[in-house]
């Protein structure tokens, strides 16, 4: 019997998941086509406006693509063709009208940390493994509705993750500002830590004697340079004019003969946009899916977050509705063409978006627009990357890491509750001490401890009746019945709940003359499995002691997990009331009369009024 009990439970509840999984697939399915959407109604001022936003928006991809490029430790190309590809089969897919796919500081410095901590890896090698497995987690979360649990995760944590970022980039670049090479020989006899921030920073000050000032005045140029160009005129791209500047001063030195670090051997061509694909029959692809899952996880994730809050951001202001898990199946997408087109990791460019938004785009056609002229920018002009100095372009890298550091969001990150300070404190500094993957999921575990802590804090309050009839919180005097104690629950139950709500129980029943406990669970939610068995626990406890639970209140939800469970059973079908909505009081007045009978008619007067002002 008890078998055929649980094979019913099992067929039920597999039977209600395949009902919920068919309801989710028919009314909140992917679109494979949501561009045809905007061409509907396309028309030559649409495209004109798309034009000036796909430009003005390309002009800074491909400065930005470089910068990223050298900040994950790639070849330039790379970063300026996933700007390209990421921006063209994005678009196909997005919901949203604005949003510009591409390489991130935040995303190029992940890997960068990553790669920095297990040097045995190769960056290239690795790279279209990398940027496969993130499309296909952000394929499979799209598909899933991952996106729809962003709004859980805690924003401290990615605004910590962001300023730490920015103070990594800002060390790693000193070397090449500074064109100083660091003395790797301690590290390899173990005196200073490896590729540590700490480590890092000792190296450059160590090497501080024979800095290039060649190096040095061209950065602080650049700076200058950048700096002026942002405040003179905010509407240009100050980081691609900057560049040009840059190439025609490094062209000046070369007639002078002053020699200067450029990136002459970067290669611009068809050849490097066709890297080898992974070959998933080899060894060697299986170990490198095995190091680099978690790096893709951290990636995945991280292109989540900002997609779903730049993306809503956007839409808010331009009055349009986003799909959060259509714009990451269009991600993934992306990513997946990245893998085998010679691209980095791509995310959400909130600059470019902004950008892009700014100057007046109106449909994803834009963003189309902007990655054809990232790429026959990367394949004409490319080669005119052999004027663009190293220190320059690493001034730039440390100008982009700056406009990390929200300082707005950091004051009320620290400012707004103590738990909130916590989690940003806690992921800043294991920004700065781990991997930067390891050190977004240190956060991001903090912050769900510190939710549930603050969840898992259901109230159980003693009632009885007052003289009018109405169940009241029980003062301090005596319980007008000895016997009885009306025990009301009122908030979460899930399995963070369930030792304080063991705790709290236990304590009232330290009452000698304590005989029945009622139950009252009307205000009870998201009962779980944990809570079920501190219940079932609870129930022989009080059996043990010639004691009785009775449950009342009980709301649908609720009752049906009791149900399901099988707690109803353990219980007693003759102890449960479900509850009333019409009448809240009802069911616990059925509930005394139980505890008459089980205290052998002892007599309890029980008067239940119903008044909607003060019905609890």
């Amino acid at each position: 019997m008890k078998w055929n009990t649980t094979a019913r439970h099992i067929k039920q509840t597999a039977s209600q998941v395949w009902k919920g999984l068919q309801d989710q697939a028919a009314t909140r399915s992917l679109d494979p086509f949501p561009l045809r959407h905007a061409l509907k109604d396309y028309n030559l001022e649409w495209f004109k406006a798309d034009m000036r936003g796909g430009t003005d928006g390309a002009l800074l991809a491909v400065p930005q693509g470089m910068a990223f490029a050298v900040i994950a430790g790639l070849p330039l190309s790379y970063g300026i063709t996933c700007s390209a590809v990421a921006c063209i089969v994005g678009a196909f897919l997005m919901s949203s009208r604005h949003s510009i796919y591409g390489p991130t500081n935040a995303s190029a410095f992940m890997v960068a940390s990553f790669f920095a901590s297990y040097p045995h890896l190769d960056v290239l090698d690795s790279m279209p493994m990398l940027v496969f497995l993130v499309g296909i987690l952000l394929v499979l979360g799209a598909i899933f509705r991952v996106a729809d649990l962003g709004q859980y995760i805690s924003r401290s944590v990615v605004v910590a993750y962001l300023a730490g970022a920015g103070v990594q980039m800002f060390v790693h670049q000193l070397p090449t500002v500074l064109g100083v090479k660091l003395d790797e020989s301690k590290i390899a006899n173990g005196q200073v830590a490896a590729r540590t921030l700490v480590g890092e920073s000792w190296r450059v000050t160590a090497a501080l004697p024979h800095l290039s000032w060649t190096n040095l005045l061209i950065s602080l140029f650049t700076l200058a340079c950048y700096i002026f160009l942002r405040r003179w005129r905010p509407t240009w791209p100050a980081m691609a004019l900057t560049l040009c500047t840059l190439g025609m001063l490094v062209r000046l030195l070369q007639v002078f003969h002053v020699s200067v670090a450029t990136y002459a051997d970067a290669g611009f061509d068809w050849r490097h946009l066709l890297p080898p694909f992974p070959d998933f029959a080899s060894t060697q692809t299986a170990a490198q899916f095995s190091q680099l899952f978690g790096l893709a996880v951290a990636l995945a994730f991280l292109a989540m977050l900002d997609n779903s809050s730049m993306a809503r951001t956007l839409a808010s202001k331009s009055r349009h509705n986003v799909d959060a898990n259509q714009d990451m199946l269009s991600l993934g997408v992306a990513n997946l063409a990245c893998a085998y087109l010679s691209g980095m990791p791509a995310s959400h460019s909130l600059t470019r978006s902004v950008v892009n938004f700014e100057s007046g785009a109106k449909t994803p056609i834009s963003a189309i627009i902007s990655g054809l002229i990232c790429l026959v920018a990367a394949l004409t002009v490319g080669p005119l990357v052999a004027y663009v100095p190293k220190a320059g372009l690493g001034m730039l890298v440390i100008c982009a890491a700056a406009g990390l550091f929200h300082r707005r969001q950091i004051r009320i990150a620290l400012a707004s509750t103590h738990s909130d300070a916590a989690v940003f404190i806690i992921t800043f500094i294991a920004s700065l001490m781990v991997p930067l993957h390891v050190a977004i999921f240190t956060g991001i575990g903090l912050s769900i401890v510190l939710y549930l802590r603050k969840a898992s804090r259901p109230s159980l309050v003693e009632y009885e009746f007052n003289p009018e009839g109405n169940l009241a919180e029980a003062g301090n005097h005596a319980r007008q019945h000895p016997s009885i104690s009306i025990v009301h629950v009122e908030g979460d139950l899930f399995f963070g709940a369930a030792e304080l709500f063991r705790t709290q129980i236990q304590r009232t029943c330290a009452d000698p003359n304590l005989r029945i406990i009622i139950l009252r669970l009307k205000n009870a939610r998201h009962l779980d499995a944990t809570s079920v068995m501190a219940l079932e626990e609870l129930v022989e406890t009080l059996r043990s002691s010639d004691r009785d639970l009775i449950v009342s209140g009980a709301m649908k939800d609720v009752y049906r997990v009791l149900k399901d469970s099988g707690l109803v059973e353990v219980i007693g079908r003759e102890n449960i009331f479900p509850g009333s909505p019409t009448n809240p009081n009802l069911s616990t007045r059925h509930a005394l009369k139980r505890a008459q009978e089980l205290l052998g008619g002892q007599e309890a007067e029980v008067r239940i009024y119903f008044d909607p002002s003060k019905g609890v």
